[in-house]
């Protein structure tokens, strides 16, 4: 029982924070298609913060319970290396999206185009595809 309550926190965490890694480059979007509207450019980068705080809580109690996880099973093997490479790049696009987050205030840097934050909106899709289909083949 307590395992199954373990795998199934594990991925309501895991799908919570990557709703954050999906959207925050679609808030990124909409602030760079806003042009210079203040109001609408405070607006999305408030909701932006607040997705990247929630993003990072998602994050960490998915990695708790992945390492509890981890530790129960012992589980080992190439899959499991591959994933969390695959699991670390998602984080640093995340983290990447939270730093142009800090370019929305008036005092921050230019943000990149929206057509590249569209394109960079794909990345994690694919990543998540690699990662799941690593924990259900386990190829190696």
């Amino acid at each position: 029982m307590y395992l199954l309550a373990t795998k199934s926190l594990h991925l309501v965490f895991v799908i919570a924070w990557m709703a954050a890694v999906f959207y925050l480059p679609r808030i990124l979007v909409n602030v760079v298609e806003a042009g210079e509207v203040p109001p609408v450019r405070e607006r999305l980068a408030l909701m932006g913060q607040r997705l990247y705080r929630f993003g990072h809580i998602m994050f960490g109690l998915a990695l708790l319970t992945g390492l509890t996880l981890w530790l129960h099973f012992g589980i080992a093997g190439g899959w499991l290396h591959a994933k969390l490479t695959l699991v670390a790049l998602l984080f640093a696009f995340y983290l990447w999206t939270g730093r142009q987050l800090r370019g929305v205030t008036p005092a921050g840097h230019s943000l990149p185009s929206s057509r590249l934050l569209r394109l960079g909106n794909e990345l994690p899709v694919l990543l998540l595809l690699a990662v799941i289909w690593l924990v259900l083949a386990k190829p190696f």
